[in-house]
């Protein structure tokens, strides 16, 4: 039987079954195999909050999905072309995003009795019809890798963890892929175990002949690569990103950048990163809590270094209290909050844009600083670089906002040379102090910005602490118009930042027009595809999205007044629109989703049509 090779522009596959079925690897894998075939793409990984849940249950589900084809991609997709699910509870939690007429592959071992009566299913959906819409491909996956390794002596639940390369093998076929690329990667990783190396590779190669030699299957899919801006590419995840973006910011200032931090979900990947970069004059510290940790990267800055803490937002507000200590001695710090789904533990692996206002107001008495936000994964290299930059040039803590969805998401990211990168200015005091006058700590340049004076260095003594400084002497004061005074000095050195900034312009379409879509971190993707939509309709609908949201850029205010509307999503219950509102007395538009899960692109192109001006 001849095989039909069918082209798609554009195709979104969702891998799914129990957390132990290695649905994270065989996506990862199948993004790195795209990235390296020239596919612009995007992902989000989807984890149960448990640890190790219950087989088989719908909370168990662990998920993988990737939006890749020839057109730009913004979003891992709305919808899936193609839904791999290992078991009945992965199709059940996933079938209502399958587009109609869409690829159901399913392994038909995970629809027993025990599997459909933990997923709730009174009867077997394989058989029942309620399937008929789908394009089904029934397939023993559990068996068939089974039958593969029989000569491999190793046990059957070893066995069975190869059945993610089984899939993995036959998606490779079905999409007329070399799985090259994957087999390198196993000989890598298993280079010293040599039964999990055969298995894996020879599960693989099962997959993907399982296509050519079964008669059930009529066609092949051929995706075209994108057209991209030339370059060198890698695929690239937010935390790592993150973690490039310091370690380029401490190369270029010449400084050694201490990262002090404790594990946090989904944080954690920031010091695994940064860990591996110990020839880079990386010095990383897991400390007892988090307190511990951002206190020892305030020390690592007053001793001279680039101090960095990460955390998510229930370790942010365990740091606030140090974090004031830091603004009080008006040292460089960096703090990086990848925000998750609270309040409390709330939902650590889901996403949500919920900690901002704790950003900007979360800490006790007036505590201004600088928040930025990251609103892609391969921005967040260019958003760590500039908060290093303002941080050590303005003297001041920067917080950096990130998300579940950014710091766990791959995009192609087209990395920067040293020589393209901006030029940080250290001002570090570390040689002998010549003069008779005393030195004055607390003496500021034409931008407010003391000196940072490294302690140790003859002719530089000055007083640290928490309790509130002199002007100029840095000694303890509590005389009530020196507090207001030093009030008002740090704020508007924070303020003066915006002229350090660039000015906010539109991402897509024009800068006047009906309605602005005004957006911040994660929701990038999704505004930007909505509009595109929409410009290519002819209307005049516009997307702008922060990077500086603490001070705002200086022209925002001016630039929202060119639009008759304003809409603002928000993976929360709405806080940068109070932001906004406060600030430039402007009733803009909300909208929230607060589901642990990203704002889709048909949500917001069905919102800005029932709002945009029919005049």
């Amino acid at each position: 039987m001849s095989i039909v090779l069918e082209e798609k522009q554009t195709v979104v596959i969702k891998f799914a079954g129990d957390s132990g079925d290695g649905m994270q690897l065989a996506g990862s894998q199948f993004t790195n195999n795209t990235a390296s075939q020239g596919y612009d793409l995007g992902t989000f990984p989807d984890f149960p909050a448990e640890i190790r849940a219950p087989q088989g249950t719908l909370p168990g589900v662990s998920g993988f999905q990737i939006h890749f084809g020839s057109d730009e991609i913004y979003t891992p997709g709305d919808t899936y072309d193609v839904l791999v699910a290992m078991n009945a509870a992965a199709l059940k939690t996933n079938l209502h995003n399958v587009k109609k007429g869409g690829v159901l592959i399913l392994n038909t071992s995970g629809f027993d009795a025990r599997n459909l009566r933990l997923a709730g299913y009174e009867s077997n959906p394989l058989d029942d019809g309620q399937l008929d819409s789908f394009i089904i491909y029934k397939i023993d996956i559990t068996k068939l890798t089974r039958e593969a390794l029989q000569d491999i002596e190793m046990g059957l639940r070893d066995k069975d963890r190869s059945k993610n390369m089984f899939v993995l093998g036959f998606i490779y076929w079905l999409f007329n892929r070399n799985p090259e690329t994957t087999i390198q990667f196993i000989e890598r990783k298993f280079k010293d175990k040599d039964a999990v190396r055969e298995a894996n590779i020879k599960a693989l190669k099962t997959g993907y002949n399982y296509g050519d030699i079964t008669e059930a299957f009529s066609s092949r899919y051929v995706v075209k690569p994108a057209k991209m801006p030339p370059g060198k590419y890698r695929s690239i995840t937010g935390n790592p990103a993150l973690a490039l973006g310091l370690i380029a910011a401490a190369q270029k200032t010449g400084l050694q950048l201490f990262y002090g931090t404790y594990p946090i979900t989904p944080a954690s990947d920031v010091l695994q990163e940064l860990a591996k970069y110990k020839n880079f004059n990386v010095k990383t510290f897991q400390a007892e809590d988090e307190i511990a940790a951002v206190t020892s990267a305030i020390g690592a800055s007053f001793g001279g270094n680039l101090g960095v803490t990460g955390t998510s937002g229930p370790g942010l507000a365990l740091k606030a209290e140090a974090i004031g200590l830091a603004v009080m001695l008006e040292l460089p710090l960096v703090i990086l909050d990848i925000q998750r789904a609270g309040p409390s533990t709330g939902m650590p692996t889901k996403t949500e844009q919920s900690d901002l206002l704790q950003a900007v107001y979360g800490r006790n008495g007036e505590c201004p600083m600088p928040v930025l936000s990251a609103s892609t994964p391969s921005s967040c290299f260019e958003v760590a670089y500039n908060a290093v930059k303002i941080a050590v040039e303005h003297m001041t803590p920067v917080l950096v906002l990130s998300d579940n969805y950014i710091a766990n998401g791959a995009e192609p990211w087209r990395f920067p040379k040293s020589s393209d990168l901006e030029e940080i200015k250290v001002g570090v005091l570390n040689e002998k102090r010549e003069g008779e006058t005393p030195f004055l700590p607390y003496e500021r340049n034409d931008n407010l910005v003391r000196a940072w004076a490294i302690p140790g260095i003859e002719g530089y003594e000055h007083r640290v602490g928490g309790l509130e400084k002199e002007d100029k002497t840095g000694a303890v004061s509590y005389d009530p118009d020196n507090h207001e005074k030093m009030v008002k000095i740090r704020q508007e050195k924070v303020d003066r930042v915006e002229d350090f900034i660039p000015e906010q312009e539109t991402d897509t379409g024009a800068d006047q027009g009906k309605v602005l879509v005004l957006g911040w971190g994660s929701t990038y993707g999704a505004i930007r595809g909505a509009v595109s939509e929409l410009v290519r309709e002819g209307l005049q609908v516009s997307h702008a999205h922060l990077t500086y949201i603490n001070p705002f850029p200086k022209n925002l205010g001016e630039l929202m007044t060119r639009f008759d509307k304003i809409l603002i999503p928000e993976i929360n219950n709405g806080q940068l629109i109070k932001l906004i509102r406060e600030k430039y007395l402007i009733d803009a538009v909300p909208y929230n989703k607060i589901k642990g899960i990203p704002i889709t692109r048909d949500e917001l192109v069905s919102k800005i049509r029932s709002i945009y001006p029919t005049e």
